[in-house]
């Protein structure tokens, strides 16, 4: 079985060899020679696998270590009998570490505390799930948008669009990104969205650029019309719009779900895949570690109890640090993804010292935590 992949998927690398002649490319170098003889593709998003790629070729199953799989022409796959998988909820934890420490640092900024502010979730799937979940524990109130779930659950918990532009201090995108059927989300957010906005909210896009119409998003800030903006996806990735990038307060470049453990767990659930559809019968696949974070412990003793939980935050994750980077050099921006150091997620570190009031939420949101207690104790 020969065997095609992305050179920037980690933990694959001397575990997927048990399963056939492997190749590694990086994921923008793909091309129909290069794919034309292989069995099974290992991609990520950069790459689109359609008609023009695959015509004539060989592949027979596409596995993606993505959650989306908008870069995957799943029609003409199922009508080509080419077999193609993604990694639902791999990095939902991470996407929530991303939206929290984006968050706490737009509410300093700002001047703000986050439990007497709304939120509203657009798309409750595997990772709005979890972003609800955190809010919920930060002590936010929190509007519920997803039309699917509504129509297959029931009104109950979820709320319209409206309710969500006239009533949410910030907004948060966590949809698919789809064209066609009965609820597209190509530029879901437009120039009406914005202007229909009533409570100049903050503006967070961690799910797919093409959801929000970039050039409107410019047009909103300039109008005035959303207090802040935390851009992940862009449209046109690499090609960034930098007028956009020069106005929005984190950007970064499609990272928001790069931890290690959810890398980890998207390489865990390709192998299984692949394993599967070929009946290889590889048990158990030899998965590679993940690395411990260099500072597991945080240390809060000396920091006010106010200042607490975004120090624990983001001592494990600061969107700031990609920021600069990113506004300094857009045009590093594939380089920057490509080569994005894997964060760890909040269940590698443990926090000592926390003050009483803040340690239940730290535990709630997954960090482990001893009781509080004097350094010279430890």
């Amino acid at each position: 079985m020969k065997i095609l992949a992305d050179a920037h998927i980690p933990y694959l690398k001397g575990v997927i060899e048990l399963f056939g002649e492997v190749e590694y490319l990086p994921g923008n170098e793909f091309s129909k020679e290069k794919i034309k003889d292989k069995d099974v593709l290992i991609v990520r998003t950069v790459t689109h696998f359609g008609k023009e790629i695959l015509e004539g070729s060989s592949v027979k199953l596409i596995c993606s270590a993505t959650i989306g799989y908008d870069h995957i022409d799943t029609a003409y796959c199922d009508a080509h009998n080419i077999a193609w998988r993604t990694a639902p909820g791999c990095n939902a934890n991470s996407v929530e570490q991303y939206v929290t420490a984006s968050l706490l640092y737009i509410a300093q900024k700002q001047g703000c505390k986050l439990k007497d502010k709304t939120i509203g979730i657009v798309g409750v799937g595997n990772v709005g799930s979890r972003v609800e979940a955190a809010c919920r524990k930060l002590g936010m109130k929190v509007l519920l948008n997803d039309p699917p779930r509504e129509e297959r659950e029931g009104k109950q918990k979820f709320v319209s669009l409206d309710t969500i532009k006239n009533e949410a201090d910030i907004i948060t995108l966590h949809v698919p990104l789809t064209k066609t059927g009965k609820y597209p989300t190509y530029h879901l957010v437009d120039f009406e969205f914005f202007r229909s906005l009533r409570k100049q909210p903050v503006i967070i896009n961690s799910c797919r650029g093409a959801v929000v119409d970039n050039q409107a998003w410019g047009k909103a800030i300039y109008e005035h019309l959303i207090s802040a903006s935390v851009i992940d996806c862009w449209e046109n990735e690499p090609n960034i719009d930098l007028d956009l990038l020069r106005k929005v307060d984190i950007a970064t470049p499609h990272i928001a779900g790069y931890s290690a453990d959810g890398k980890w767990t998207a390489t865990k659930m390709t192998l299984e895949n692949v394993n599967d559809y070929f009946k290889l019968g590889i048990d158990p696949i030899p998965f590679q570690k993940i690395p411990d974070p260099d500072q597991p412990i945080i240390d809060l003793q000396h920091v006010p109890p106010e200042e607490q939980l975004p120090t624990a935050v983001w001592h494990t994750y600061n969107p700031m640090k990609e920021t600069e980077a990113l506004k300094s050099n857009p045009e590093d921006f594939y380089r920057f993804r490509s080569n994005y150091p894997l964060r760890r997620e909040y269940v590698a570190y443990t926090v000592v010292n926390a003050d009483p009031t803040i340690a239940e939420t730290l535990k709630m949101l997954g960090f482990n935590v001893n009781s509080f207690r004097n350094r010279k104790t430890l």
